[in-house]
């Protein structure tokens, strides 16, 4: 068997996981209006006129009667935290997990909460020079995520010692988990991204 051919036979098992991929991601098609259920239907509604559009990820809940609903509720629940300081969170674990989709979409409102694109490429990479307190969120972030909850004891003491407090570390822990779950929806289900393209991070001179 000559080289060309044996390189030719290692590449199958390779093209038939991308095939399979594929036909699996062919199935998650984002859910138009009038294919979602009533309930559905009037959160669209909102979501248009809140924001102007339905995001497709936020679509992509609605194959669920209730999981729309649900993650919109704890997305918007009260927390200690601000909205700028909830996309330090934001933008640190999504990049962690590498979420396309989410990393687009919080750097937009990264923008709109008045973070300059290169903080929000800081800020992606678990710090922020500009702020000292900021930074110990980000990094707090960034290490619960890569940790699975088992943050490092000095990340912990340098959250605190810049002013955090239990309450501020109990919702950001909760904010991990919300925003983890967006990550994994559009991991799974591969759905296009509807926002500017964030700019890859390895690029970047941070």
């Amino acid at each position: 068997m000559t080289s060309t051919v044996m390189q030719r036979n290692h590449l199958y098992p390779y093209k038939i996981i991308i095939y399979l991929k594929h036909l699996i991601m062919s199935s998650f098609n984002v859910p138009k209006r009038e294919e979602v259920s009533e309930k559905n239907q009037a959160i669209f509604d909102n979501l248009e006129k809140a924001v102007g559009f339905v995001p497709n990820l936020y679509a992509t809940y609605a194959y669920s009667e209730n999981a729309l609903e649900n993650y919109l509720n704890l997305s918007n629940a009260k927390t200690s935290l601000s909205a700028k300081q909830k996309e330090v969170v934001n933008l640190a674990v999504s990049q962690v997990n590498a979420c396309n989709y989410c990393l687009a979409a919080h750097t937009a409102i990264g923008k709109m909460n008045g973070f300059s694109e290169e903080q929000i490429l800081e800020l992606r990479s678990g710090k922020a020079s500009f702020d000292n307190k900021l930074d110990a969120l980000a990094k707090l972030s960034k290490n619960i995520t890569e940790n699975r909850g088992a943050v490092d004891s000095g990340v912990l003491e340098e959250f605190f010692n810049a002013g955090w407090t239990n309450e501020n570390l109990i919702d950001t822990i909760v904010l991990v988990g919300d925003k983890t779950i967006s990550n994994y929806v559009h991991k799974t289900t591969d759905v296009p991204v509807d926002f500017p393209e964030a700019q890859p991070l390895e690029a970047t001179a941070i």
